[in-house]
């Protein structure tokens, strides 16, 4: 485990808040590479605390390696380490590019299991209270950055006809074809999240760090309910954006997002 990891958020509510606040201006450039971090008299005047909450918060970030305390001289953003670049999707191809993802990408098994589906898979699935699913929690990596954490619910049914080796290696989706599933569509929503501790260790970030939270039903030409997954995405690796084109006349005229075509998740 890391000492990022370790060491997570600080204690205290307003210690919290502002260790968050300032690892964002951290993450989005504002407080840039090498700059000086304010000193405690300033910060805590900023964010109205006081500074032996302020020095939690420093002593945090410091033990996350974000920041670098200096003996008479204050506190420093340290250098990010070089990583993985971040993948992109568009929001109007990214089934297709999500597929692209789990050719280009690797995957490592965390967990494989089967037992009756949770409430919430059983419902939205519509699958009857206690039918047996397989659930497989997988982290995705790009040149060894783990940047998506996934789990997948799938009706017992279907599953048997892949194991956990085939799971490790090769997308969902392909296994749900070779198990004579024709997926016809799927419904997906898209939120923000803060990373528990279990998905916090597997992706490589601090407890109660911010991630993109998917989910998604897919659901074969029949209707029946095939796949339920719940993904999370670290922000810092995974980016979605989305093209819009301004569309109507006079005053009528709005943003309207560009659709192009769509394909199956590699997940």
């Amino acid at each position: 485990m890391s000492e990022q990891q370790q060491t997570g958020l600080p204690e205290g509510g307003k210690a919290r808040r502002v260790y968050l606040l300032l690892r964002d201006e951290m993450a989005s450039g504002a407080l840039a590479e090498g700059a000086a971090i304010p000193a405690e008299q300033k910060l805590a005047e900023i964010h109205g605390v006081s500074r032996v909450t302020v020095r939690r918060a420093l002593d945090s970030l410091a033990a996350d390696g974000l920041i670098e305390k200096r003996a008479g001289a204050g506190s420093f953003v340290r250098p990010r380490a070089q990583s993985a670049a971040p993948i992109t999707g568009d929001m109007a191809s990214l089934m297709s590019q999500l597929v692209e993802m789990g050719r280009t990408t690797t995957a490592r098994l965390i967990s494989f299991a089967y037992g009756p589906a949770p409430a919430t898979v059983a419902t939205a699935l519509d699958l009857v209270p206690g039918t047996r699913v397989q659930t497989a929690t997988r982290v995705r990596l790009v040149d060894e950055t783990p940047f998506s954490h996934l789990t997948t619910y799938v009706p017992e049914e279907i599953a048997t006809h892949y194991d956990e080796a085939d799971l490790a290696t090769t997308p969902l989706f392909q296994l749900l074809e070779r198990s004579g599933v024709k997926v016809d569509n799927a419904h997906q929503s898209v939120s923000a999240t803060l990373a528990a501790p279990d998905v916090a260790e597997a992706l490589g970030v601090s407890v109660g760090a911010a991630l993109l939270s998917l989910r998604r039903v897919v659901r074969d030409a029949s209707g029946r309910g095939v796949e339920y997954l719940s993904a999370y995405y670290r922000p810092d690796m995974f980016h979605m954006e989305m093209s819009l084109a301004r569309v109507g006349s006079d005053d009528e005229r709005h943003w309207q997002p560009v659709v192009g075509p769509q394909a199956q998740d590699g997940s």
